[in-house]
């Protein structure tokens, strides 16, 4: 083989796979809001040393997420030809970049899950995902996705949802910035959120009233927490 030319992994060939199907099928919109997590960024370790669970933000978001479901099923939803399919449960993937590509670990019923239990179980799916141990009962279900690129040092992005899930919500790094509250300057911190959903399941108004509900609850976290 020409020295030039990388062969793709199994792994490659389906995500390529699955990514042209979404692009080809499923005619998405994209939508972005900013979210103040100044409350959050401070709150989880709190939370942690009183569990004595690592909590990380992308447990809250996914905890939000969930939650935004309830409110708005139709996030949950999936495009049949004569209907939508809303799913029975609400399982919410999470973007992980593994040894041998990108997988996508789930939590099953995040809804019906506390803010620790997201987290014990996150973290589990994250390191089975390093190691290449995850099930392919892990990896199935998801009726949306996470995925967050702020580690590599990305503002923000806008995702492609895998085939079959009306919605992915990307998330990208932390940015402080100076805001005024009360006639008095102060640093806060913010994430930009981007959601990409399919024009089929959801209008317009519909996906920004689900994006702004998650903004909302990360930015006011009493209900994440209890």
């Amino acid at each position: 083989m020409n020295e030039k030319n990388i062969p793709l992994t199994r792994i490659q060939k389906l995500i390529g796979q699955r990514m042209l199907e979404s692009k080809q099928t499923q005619p998405c919109f994209y939508l972005t809001a900013k979210a103040d997590v100044s409350v959050v960024s401070d709150l989880r370790r709190q939370i942690g040393k009183q569990s004595g669970i690592r909590i990380s933000i992308n447990d809250f978001f996914i905890r939000a997420m969930a939650a935004a479901i309830e409110k708005y099923p139709l996030m949950a939803g999936s495009f049949k030809g004569d209907y939508i399919e809303i799913a029975e449960c609400v399982n919410i993937g999470l973007a992980v970049a593994a040894p041998k590509g990108l997988v996508v670990p789930v939590v099953k019923g995040a809804n019906k899950k506390s803010l620790a239990e997201i987290a014990k179980e996150t973290a589990e799916l994250i390191e089975k995902a390093r190691n290449n141990k995850l099930s392919l009962d892990e990896m199935s279900g998801a009726c949306i996705t996470l995925t967050a690129l702020g580690m590599f040092g990305i503002d923000s992005f806008l995702a492609i949802p895998s085939p079959g899930q009306c919605s992915i919500l990307s998330i990208g790094k932390i940015i402080e910035q100076p805001v005024l509250c009360e006639d008095k300057a102060e640093t806060r911190k913010f994430i930009e959120f981007g959601l990409a959903a399919d024009g089929r399941i959801v209008t317009y108004d519909y996906a920004a009233k689900f994006l702004v509900e998650i903004t909302s609850l990360v930015a006011n976290t009493e209900k994440l927490i209890a």
